[in-house]
């Protein structure tokens, strides 16, 4: 497939070559084309139009976050192809055209990126808050590693608050469903003076878990998450060259959710698990697929913080347009989180932890309006973090007896990365433009912790003392990596754009849990064994955005990747719990994507998304010592399905008051996708399904107010966000039927 992309971009070249002279030059103005329904993002860190953005991606206004009922990132799958966003445990795992990362500690690398106001957000955890008072949120699929940078191998989302503006506005959103589930936004904009503006946005957000518990439990789980969150902006022009934004940010959360939306897995997969054999699913009804069947005997109980400050700057020079973005951020987590043992057996367990994040990048633009442009940029990034998880009792006692606890103090765990990009544009006409780009990338990373023994008194002790440190963790490794991108695009007169592209993807390597024999205590490990090398993604795309007037927009693409290196993880559970990383020979991932906006009348509109995805190990022995012949080779990589679908259809009736009503319809559908068990060896499956959502909107005139009732996933059909053997062994499920109504008012 790869050979058939390349050629297909050269003819794709030389057949536009050959025809330019015969083509019209120029294009639409900007303003026309949001006019006509289009809308300006940001994915080349410059403002362009959606439909003239040769890359594969989705942007999603405000208003149809607001029209779907999209509140966090776990809903965007539901509007954008090839895209899942699971909460697995306490952190967001991303998913894109198979390309994922189930590694969420403090030392591993997520491999989508994900940014909020175009600073990137390294932890997880960090990923979960709700979405409000937004401006858009967009999704770039595929190796963004040029003008992005490391951990963007499946690609970037963007999430990016409104901004300030200059005219005065306040408004409110709330909203009550099931699940006992408040959701609260505030908002109140004010000018400063005819430049300047300053933005002020309150959120809160309140849900019970989607499982219910079995028996009387000593603990109430109510609620899931509590989240207070708040966001204040400054910003405008200064003269008539400068442009800035400065944001400041605090949420908290609080709730039993530290564990996910867990259950024992018994739940999905009741029988015993055999190495090399793919466990049965079983089909329970709904409610007994959420069921928590033993009673938590200890509560659990969250209370994170983060907050941040980040800044964008923009000065105006003329020949070209200097941009500096900075960023720093601070997340507090505390909690007690109930492992459940066996299917049978409480035990609590604590972390706390603190995470510190600074970026900085600065960008140039240059040659804008003239036939050679593009940007070039400086970044620097770098994260700290200390932290200890104990796993508490009986199960410490059960690993060495006598203890009371076994520990897992990591103070500090550094990452540093810097880099330097550059990517040029040129024109060959108006409308047949070349691209390519270059980024070199720097990543140091280093962790100085340990594997302790607590006791209760020092006769007890192994070691005589009160902790006793069984290992030292001790690692540190530079990775060098550039990455590149060659593309063309053509803006077909009266058709649309059409582009091709070649690009690379890099995520750094890292290390696991250990120390390389003699550099410490208990240190017993080979280089082999405690490190594990960067992965690359090669990714050959082609693609189109048609649009047909007003009426009706396609836009298609078809890609193959080659992966090599692939980062694969597994939660061992022996001797005790511990994430282990380990490279997989390489990956293939070939697939085809379409989106379609048909609007036969100015009161319907229909949206259509269809993606195939043949996501596969390509050379992958996962435990070549105890089962050598048993391969993986042509098995789904996590969270693929082969094929996905959406449909959703909105219809509006006009109300002579100049309000209006509009009830719209979507049904998602997926194909049957896989997770890895490398603790046995195998693959859980979660078979094919099918959601389908209700919304039904009142709009007021002018857009005043608006009240919405909704219902999701009206099947109610559970399905498996993720899954884990072991000691505690789990099934992490997504959201069931959902309902309720939703209130807007703007003053």
């Amino acid at each position: 497939m790869r050979a058939c992309l390349l050629a297909g971009v050269a003819c794709l070249t030389i057949c536009m070559a050959q025809s330019v002279q015969a083509q019209e030059a120029g294009a639409e103005p900007q303003a026309q084309d949001v006019a006509n329904g289009d809308i300006i993002v940001t994915a080349n860190r410059v403002a362009t139009v959606l439909s003239k953005t040769p890359v594969t991606m989705s942007a999603i206004s405000a208003d149809t976050l607001r029209d779907v009922g999209i509140t966090d990132a776990r809903s965007l799958g539901q509007m954008v192809p090839n895209v899942a966003l699971n909460e697995n445990g306490d952190a967001m795992r991303i998913s894109i055209r198979g390309v994922t990362s189930t590694d969420t500690t403090e030392k591993g690398d997520p491999s989508a990126a994900f940014l909020k106001d175009g600073v990137y957000i390294a932890r997880p955890a960090d990923m979960l808050g709700s979405f409000y008072d937004l401006e858009r949120v967009e999704v770039l699929r595929g190796p963004q590693g040029t003008l992005y940078g490391r951990n963007t191998t499946a690609g970037v989302i963007n999430v990016l608050s409104a901004r300030p503006k200059d005219d005065f506005e306040a408004k409110f959103d709330g909203g009550y469903g099931n699940f006992n589930t408040v959701d609260a936004t505030g908002v109140i904009n004010t000018p400063l003076t005819e430049s300047l503006a300053l933005r002020a946005a309150v959120n809160y957000h309140q849900q019970d878990p989607y499982y219910k518990i079995d028996g009387d439990p000593a603990y109430d789980n109510d609620p899931y998450a509590r989240t207070l969150s708040g966001r204040l902006s400054l910003g405008g022009t200064i003269g008539s060259k400068l442009d800035f934004v400065i944001v400041a940010d605090y949420s908290r959360t609080k709730g039993s959710g530290v564990n996910g939306n867990g259950v024992t897995l018994d739940r999905f997969f009741p029988d015993a698990l055999v190495p090399t054999v793919d466990p049965q699913y079983v089909r329970l009804s709904a409610d007994e697929q959420r069921t928590l069947t033993v009673a938590p005997e200890y509560r659990n109980a969250r209370d994170n913080k983060t907050y941040g400050v980040m800044g964008e700057f923009t000065y105006d020079f003329g020949p070209l347009q200097l941009t500096y973005l900075g960023s720093y951020r601070e997340s507090k987590r505390q909690d007690v989180r109930n492992l459940l043992l066996f299917g049978v057996l409480n035990n609590p367990a604590q972390f706390s932890g603190h995470f510190a994040q600074s970026s900085h990048e600065l960008r140039m633009a240059f040659g804008t309006g003239n036939p050679l442009h593009g940007q070039a940029g400086l970044y620097y990034f770098r994260e700290t973090s200390g932290l200890e998880f104990g796993l508490g009792s009986p199960l410490s006692s059960m690993v060495v007896p006598g203890a009371t606890n076994f520990a897992f103090p990591q103070d500090p765990t550094k990452s540093v990365s810097k880099a330097a990009f550059g990517q040029l544009t040129y024109d060959i006409t108006p409308d047949l433009h070349l691209t390519g780009g270059l980024r070199y990338t720097q990543d140091a990373k280093s962790r100085n912790g340990a594997t302790v023994v607590d006791f209760a008194d020092t006769d007890t002790s192994i070691c005589g003392e009160l902790r006793c440190v069984l290992n030292e963790n001790i690692a540190s490794r530079t990775f060098k990596k550039t990455t590149w991108k060659i593309g063309v695009d053509y803006d077909a007169p009266g058709l649309g754009l059409i582009y091709g592209s070649v690009s690379t993807g890099y995520k750094a390597g890292g290390f696991n849990d250990g120390c390389v024999t003699g550099s410490g205590v208990g240190c017993a490990l080979t280089e082999d064994a405690l490190y594990f090398n960067p992965e690359m993604l090669t990714a050959y795309e082609a693609g189109f955005k048609f649009r047909f007037g007003s009426a009706f927009r396609l836009t298609g693409a078809v890609f193959h990747y080659d992966y090599s290196d692939m980062q694969v993880s597994q939660v061992v559970t022996v001797p005790v719990p511990a994430t282990l990383i380990r490279n997989a020979a390489s990956s293939k991932v070939d697939g085809v994507e379409l989106e379609s906006t048909i609007q036969p009348g100015m009161d319907d509109r229909v949206d259509l998304t269809f993606a195939y995805t043949n996501a596969r190990y390509a050379d992958f022995t996962p435990d070549a010592t105890n089962y050598p012949d048993f391969s993986w080779s042509g098995k789904a990589l996590d969270h693929s399905p082969k094929y996905t679908a959406t449909v959703a259809y909105t219809h509006t009736f006009p109300l002579a008051s100049g309000a209006q009503i509009d009830v719209g319809g979507r049904m998602q559908f997926s194909s049957e996708y896989f997770m890895a068990d490398l603790n046995n060896l195998s693959q859980f499956r979660q078979p094919s399904f099918h959601k389908s959502d209700l919304t039904a909107t009142y709009k007021a005139p002018e857009d005043r107010y608006y009240i919405q009732a909704y219902v999701k996933n009206l099947e109610n059909e559970i399905t498996l966000a993720g899954a884990s053997s072991g000691l505690a062994a789990t099934a992490w499920i997504e959201a069931p039927r959902t309902y309720g109504l939703r209130a807007g008012m703007t003053f």
